[in-house]
């Protein structure tokens, strides 16, 4: 009835259920874990399918679908203008790629400011349509109550403190946070409300080191830095930055582990000699 299953069709399918038993999903008990047990929280941004799928090979803890995509990806000048469609779309690619990795996606800019229901209609959305595991919002004590209603309604919540690029009008661009003490204390009441509202983590950005240590040392969810210092439970970077592919601007925390922009350009540029050339395609490169 309905013909033989292909030669070697069950033996195939169990060693992908086996292969896929053996990998250690990486998942919000997981990451909240590690605070626990002291081991630090690898995090990096991620866009689509093709980088997702290195880094989760890699071992990365952490993939963010970073709403810093509108700079790195659309060539904006601010994380504002993207949209949740459009985060919806970046998150689905994402999660195509990844194992292991827990995938956050951020919150755009008005898809949770507006009100409770609306966030929490678009933080649905994000799991359901986008395939995250997770959401992250900007802000502290003035979202606390929108971190609540999207953890009761089972939608794991990353929290993010500190600067906050969705909030650059306010601050007067990207400046450092927490330097005065008035600042000092606002952000941390802002992280205590952020653990308070039910968030299993909170990324601290660009903030003094040594208050970020205090930050971490005061909360019982693990914290995530970036230009927050060493003292965080773990680290997150954006993809392009690590790797040379951004340098509309570079921020002081920035560690270049490549110069794959360099490489980018050096292979073009050979491709546009050699067709030039009439040198490529050559035999090799060519069908009979």
């Amino acid at each position: 009835m309905g013909g033989e299953w292909p030669s070697g069709f069950f033996r195939e399918a169990f060693l992908f259920v086996e292969f896929d038993l053996m990998v250690d999903k990486i998942t919000v008990p997981a990451i909240r874990n590690k605070k626990r047990t002291g081991e630090k929280i690898t995090a990096l941004t991620a866009y689509d399918y093709c980088f997702a799928r290195i880094l989760d090979q890699a071992g990365i803890d952490i993939l963010l679908v970073g709403d810093s995509l509108a700079c790195v990806i659309q060539g904006q000048d601010s994380t504002l203008p993207v949209t949740l469609e459009e985060m919806i779309y970046h998150t689905r690619a994402v999660v195509r790629g990844r194992k292991q990795a827990l995938v956050v996606a951020d919150m755009p800019f008005l898809s949770y400011q507006v009100n409770v229901e609306e966030a929490k209609r678009n933080a649905g959305r994000l799991l359901q349509e986008g395939g995250a595991e997770a959401v992250k919002l900007e802000g502290g004590v003035g979202v606390v109550k929108t971190i609540e209603a999207i953890v009761k309604m089972g939608v794991p919540v990353m929290g993010h403190v500190g600067l906050t690029p969705q909030s650059i009008h306010q601050f007067g661009g990207y400046k450092i946070q927490g330097r005065e003490k008035e600042q000092w204390d606002a952000i941390m009441a802002d992280a205590l409300a952020v653990e308070a509202g039910g968030a299993f983590s909170v990324v601290l950005e660009g903030i003094p080191a040594e208050l970020a240590g205090e930050i971490t040392a005061g909360l019982q969810i693990p914290t995530i830095g970036i230009g927050a210092g060493v003292k965080c439970d773990g680290q997150i970077l954006v993809i392009h930055d690590i790797l040379g592919l951004f340098d509309k601007f570079a921020p002081k925390f920035v560690k270049r582990y490549a110069e794959i922009g360099t490489a980018v350009s050096e292979a073009a540029k050979h491709f546009i000699a050699e067709v030039q050339a009439g040198t490529f395609p050559d035999e090799e490169h060519s069908f009979r």
